[in-house]
């Protein structure tokens, strides 16, 4: 992590409402915020954003 780059910073609010459209949860989020969404949908969020971080690098490579 870059040095004065907080946990919260690691992921764009864009990002993450990209994926959260992606995998259906946008409606809970705009509603209720990221609370609200159940932690097995995090997770899924989670292993997309790494697999879509995953595509970028061995593009690049």
């Amino acid at each position: 992590m870059a040095k004065g780059q907080s946990k919260k910073d690691i992921m764009s609010e864009r990002l993450k409402r990209d994926l959260a459209r992606e995998l259906g949860v946008a409606d809970i989020v705009e509603r209720e915020g990221w609370g609200a969404v159940p932690s097995k949908d995090c997770g899924r969020l989670v292993k997309l954003a790494v697999e879509r971080a995953e595509r970028i690098i061995q593009g690049q490579a």
